[in-house]
C-alpha cells in the first residue's frame, strides 16, 4: 500500500511542478516535465525486479520506439494550434498519438511476436 502510495505522490508532484512552471515566465519547460523518466522508472524498476535483463532491454527497446506516437502528438499540437481551437488541436493530436500508438503495437507485435 505505501508503494501505491508513493506511485501516486510522484505523478501528483510532476502535475505540481508542470502547473507552477506553466505560470512561470519559462513556460515552455513545462513540456520538458512529462518527459522526465518518472514513470518509466516505476516501470523498469518493476520490470527489470520482476523479470530478466533481457525482458528489461526489450521494455528500454519498445520504451524508445514509443516516442514516435508521441513525436507524432507534438506534431499535431504544434501544427493544429493555431489553426483550431484548445479542443479541437488537442482531440486531434491525441487521436492522432492513439493511432500512431496502434500502428507502433501492430509493427511492434509483427517484428516481436514472442514478447506478446
Amino acid at each position: 500500500m505505501l508503494s501505491l502510495f508513493l506511485k501516486c505522490l510522484l505523478g501528483a508532484l510532476a502535475v505540481l511542478v508542470i502547473a507552477l512552471l506553466s505560470r512561470s515566465r519559462s513556460f515552455f519547460i513545462a513540456g520538458l516535465v512529462p518527459l522526465f523518466p518518472t514513470f518509466a522508472l516505476i516501470a523498469h524498476y518493476i520490470v527489470g525486479s520482476e523479470r530478466s535483463a533481457a525482458d528489461l532491454r526489450t521494455t528500454a527497446l519498445f520504451g524508445l520506439w514509443s516516442l514516435i506516437p508521441y513525436a507524432v502528438y507534438l506534431l499535431a499540437v504544434y501544427w493544429l494550434s493555431v489553426r483550431t481551437t484548445l479542443t479541437v488541436t488537442l482531440a486531434s493530436a491525441t487521436l492522432a498519438w492513439a493511432v500512431a500508438a496502434g500502428a507502433l503495437l501492430l509493427g511492434w507485435s509483427r517484428a516481436y511476436p514472442q514478447a506478446l
